[in-house]
């Protein structure tokens, strides 16, 4: 399946002024009501991009090749750490920012950190992980178990649970809006706001998880 079939609106002929005004952004991969999926390098497509509310999202952080979990893999291209640069223009995309792994960044100080338990993690795991926020207000935990979300896992290897995604949405006090997900992976965040009623951006790198993300919103049964 290539780009072409994963779009489902018609696009009419462009005019002279459409092609002057038109952002230098690429196809969508896939675009309906509420999301937008670019298949490239964010890196790309960030400086073209219109403001966002929030930017909600799990990069890269190396942590395999330095001998987490699965160390063993530490050449896998999905682990190649963020560069700080990167951090820091996410910072200035939205007056709101969530980033997971955040911890592993140096990050302004920040009271409004939020953190996800796994009552079940094995001993090869960490108990808990923390997403930076730069907001000011007190910090937060959700309680999720890993066993309780296998059945959502469709083969991205640090893939968030929904539920934690959809909290975080809501921990952002999002009522409206745009989000922004520029390390997309399998498309979990934007699954969470499509069930939200709200309209988000991911971009992801590697057309494989492009696809994954496609599937799964195609088969979401909207929850508003």
């Amino acid at each position: 399946m290539n780009k072409t079939d994963n779009q489902t609106a018609n696009v009419s002929p462009l005019t002279s002024i459409d092609l002057l005004c038109r952002p230098l952004l690429p196809e969508p991969f896939y675009q309906d009501d509420f999301v937008t999926i670019y298949n490239a390098d964010c890196r790309e497509v960030l400086p073209h991009l219109s403001p966002v509310d929030l930017v909600l999202t799990d990069p890269p952080y190396g942590i395999y090749a330095c001998g987490g979990t699965w160390g063993h893999k530490a050449d896998l291209q999905w682990d190649k750490k963020t560069q700080p640069e990167m951090i820091d223009e996410l910072l200035q995309l939205a007056p709101k920012v969530v980033i997971w792994g955040g911890n592993y960044y140096a990050l302004p100080p920040s009271r409004g950190w939020l953190s996800w338990f796994k009552p079940d993690a094995p001993p090869s795991m960490a108990n808990f992980e923390l997403a930076w926020t730069n907001q000011d207000r007190n910090a937060k935990q959700i309680s999720q178990s890993i066993a309780a979300t296998n059945k959502e896992r469709v083969g991205h290897p640090t893939q968030k649970p929904l539920a934690v995604m959809k909290w975080s949405i809501v921990q952002m006090q999002m009522t409206g809006g745009v989000i922004l997900d520029p390390f997309m992976g399998s498309g979990t965040t934007l699954v969470a706001a499509k069930d939200l009623g709200l309209r988000a951006i991911g971009i992801e790198i590697e057309e494989k998880y492009c696809q994954i993300a496609v599937e799964r919103l195609r088969q979401q049964t909207l929850g508003f």
